[in-house]
């Protein structure tokens, strides 16, 4: 049986709603992780047993990726400055946008297909010796190195532990943008046309740049792909700014 971190829509939604506090995060996730180690494993096959939108066809989707036109701010290069800025909502954000949503871990996270490089099955993973935990390596894929990121350790580092990383089943990894950084993804689960008004924002004052905001219907964290490439360049996880 799968032993999945979030087994029910309340332990989702505080989850998510405390990434978007501006509190520090060891004080926001406190209840969390209390409730976290109250869900039993029992729920989780009522869960299994729900309705689930159908998977998306790998050669499907890297189609509508390629027609997308990637937006030429993705492709700046990274200052070499302390911290990583905030910036507005990015211009992939507007009017109506598709998003690609994936499963980590029981977590739903999604991505905007205009800022999607890629989707890739996984495949040999080469390890490298002194990069962060988080760093599982580089995929070769058609002569392209792609660096491969354990999506659940760099997003819920606090959570992460031997039982946790013993469920995980990585089958897919989706690069970001024109960049080689790859997120690691155990089910694709659909793509869904937003709008704004779908999402709760987070304020530019936000501890993690990485998250845009929560789509609010679907209790899933949506990415901002410009700030987590600014993360990942410099070697910080999802705590950092």
């Amino acid at each position: 049986m799968s032993k999945q971190l979030f087994a029910n829509e309340k332990v989702v939604t505080q989850y998510l709603g405390a990434l978007l506090s501006d509190d520090e995060p060891t004080k926001d996730l406190e209840p969390v992780a209390k409730l976290l180690q109250q869900v039993a494993y029992e729920e989780e096959q009522k869960e299994q047993s729900l309705q689930v939108e159908p998977v998306v066809e790998v050669e499907k989707l890297n189609e509508q990726v390629t027609s997308l036109e990637i937006e030429s701010h993705q492709a700046q290069q990274l200052e070499p400055e302390h911290d990583v800025a905030l910036g507005n909502v990015a211009e992939y954000f507007d009017g109506e946008f598709q998003a690609l949503f994936f499963e980590v871990a029981g977590l739903t996270l999604a991505v905007p297909l205009k800022a999607l490089g890629g989707i890739h099955e996984l495949g040999e993973v080469n390890h490298l010796f002194g990069k962060p935990k988080w760093f599982k390596g580089v995929m070769i894929n058609r002569e392209e190195k792609l660096n491969v990121v354990d999506t659940a350790r760099w997003v819920m580092p606090e959570k992460y532990d031997e039982q946790l990383e013993a469920s995980l089943n990585y089958q897919y990894l989706i690069t970001l943008g024109d960049s080689q950084w790859g997120l690691l993804a155990e089910k694709l689960i659909n793509n869904i046309t937003l709008s704004k008004e779908d999402v709760k924002w987070r304020t530019n004052n936000s501890k993690r740049p990485w998250l845009a905001g929560v789509i609010k219907e679907k209790m899933c964290a949506l990415i901002d792909v410009n700030n987590l490439n600014a993360l990942l360049e410099k070697g910080l996880d999802s705590r950092h700014k």
